[in-house]
Formats: C-alpha cells, structure tokens, sequence
C-alpha cells in the first residue's frame, strides 16, 4: 500500500511539472484519482475517452462492454 501511495505520488509530480504520463489500468478508482483525460479501449481500439470531470465508473464500464 505505501508503494502504491509513493507511486502516485511520482505520477502527480511528474503532471505538475507538465510531463505526459500514460497509466494503463483495470482499477477505476485509481484511475478516477489520477487521470486528466481516460481512453477507453476494447479489443484493441480506442472507443470513448472521457475528461477527469466527466468520468465516472459506470460510464467507462459501459464503454468497455458496449
């Protein structure tokens, strides 16, 4: 648990300073917590992407599947 807490601690410095970083990840909450913008994929293609406002789990579960 600390390691995660310290990694996203270096995902967040690394955006402030206004470096792009790609986090690849089943975990919605985390991913709600970290990202600016979500791309949803299934079967290999990008098919939604979604701001960090607009985001929420249902919305990208229902990406993932439909």
């Amino acid at each position: 648990v600390g390691a995660i807490a310290e990694l996203h601690h270096v995902i967040n410095e690394l955006a402030d300073a206004g470096l792009a970083v790609v986090v690849i990840s089943s975990y919605l909450p985390e991913i709600l917590n970290l990202a600016d913008r979500i791309l949803v994929s299934r079967q290999g293609r990008v098919v939604e992407e979604f701001s960090a406002d607009e985001a929420t789990e249902e919305k990208i579960m229902y990406a993932a599947v439909h």
